[in-house]
């Protein structure tokens, strides 16, 4: 992977102070900005712009679901979805910023050291639907309204329940590393994915890069997205993933399908997915009609029940027959650390796996 035009090094020149008390604690500028309802003249004005620009990095169906369900709740608005690895938004974002392209209306990416950045860069509009303020943790959006957590879930270790017996089945990471494992397990790539660059980051955190080196030894299928380790496993490709989204495969077991998601015993990896919009945004209204219904009851519900994501609305109900939240070990990660340690995390992660 090449280096990035705007390098989190940069950032970290100018915010070394920064402390990080909650998911997303960050250096305070202004007076938190008021609740932001959705009026008519805010539908009205959106309708006028008639389009907005969305960069995703959640998967390509999830994103474009969305798109439709904002269409149809508020026809006259399109929605043009750009989707992509977190990784590689965050790169498209700084290349059109640092050449003046305002093209990005609201981006939603799946690491949430992304949005330190972009805010201490002072890119994003402060905007903070009511919904937000009145039905989310204080510790799931920005303490100044510039972005909150859209959704969120785990990564998991999993098994293909035809080439695994359940007695058998990994059941902790450490299990991982025994031989007969050996050219069975499929894992995503940080370099790609920032899911995936969140949990390298607690792996090495708090069970040692020892943990990687010897899971490298293990002939391991290397593949990209955070998602797509569960579609080796649905193939039959690979008999073990060392980490995907727990919701594809809990998805796929509701259908009947052979996988079983397992939460190690160390704990699972917590992945926050935030969004924002851009203060630059080409279409300012939309996209903070966007945000808004984003965050709301209803598309929180919308992603919970069709796709297994996980809200911190209060008012949604998670899906039924899905481990609650509450229910599990979770190892959360620190994005201002992150943020410091990614190029770091993607060379020497590169140098044990060879790609």
């Amino acid at each position: 992977m090449r280096d990035r035009n705007w390098s989190r090094r940069d950032l970290l020149k100018a915010s070394t102070a920064v402390a990080v008390t909650t998911l997303f604690a960050g250096p305070v500028r202004a007076a938190a900005p008021p609740l932001s309802s959705v009026t008519p003249e805010l539908i009205e004005a959106a309708r006028k712009e008639g389009k907005i620009s969305y960069y995703s990095a959640l998967e390509l169906n999830v994103a474009e679901q969305l798109g439709k369900a904002f269409e149809a709740k508020y026809p006259g608005i399109s929605v043009r979805v750009e989707r992509s690895g977190a990784e590689r938004i965050y790169q498209r974002i700084a290349q059109e910023q640092g050449s003046g392209i305002n093209a990005v209306d609201v981006a939603n990416s799946t690491d949430p050291a992304h949005y330190l950045d972009w805010k201490a860069k002072d890119w994003l509009a402060p905007y903070l639907p009511d919904d937000v303020a009145k039905y989310f943790p204080a510790d799931q959006f920005d303490a100044d309204g510039t972005y909150a957590t859209s959704c969120a879930w785990m990564e998991a270790i999993g098994y293909n329940t035809t080439l695994v017996k359940p007695e058998d089945a990994p059941k902790s990471y450490a299990d991982l590393l025994d031989p007969k494992w050996q050219g069975k397990i499929v894992k995503a790539h940080p370099g790609y994915s920032g899911a995936i660059m969140t949990a390298t980051f607690v792996l090495s955190r708090d069970l040692g890069w020892t943990y990687f080196e010897s899971l490298a030894k293990q002939k391991v299928m290397q593949v990209q997205s955070a998602a797509d380790p569960p579609k080796k496993l649905l193939l039959g490709e690979r008999a073990v993933m060392a980490d995907g989204n727990d919701y594809n495969l809990l998805l796929a077991k509701d259908e009947g399908k052979p996988v079983e998601v397992v939460y190690a015993a160390e704990g699972s990896p917590l992945i926050i997915v935030p969004s924002a919009v851009f203060r630059s945004a080409p279409n300012p209204n939309a996209a903070r009609l966007f945000q808004s219904f984003f965050l709301s009851a209803e598309g929180q519900q919308m992603l919970v029940d069709n796709y297994g994501l996980r809200s911190f609305h209060s008012q949604v109900k998670e899906k039924p027959g899905h481990p609650p939240l509450a229910s599990l070990k979770l190892l959360k990660s620190d994005p201002a650390a992150v943020l410091a340690q990614s190029e770091d995390i993607k060379a020497h992660y590169a140098k044990l796996f060879k790609v």
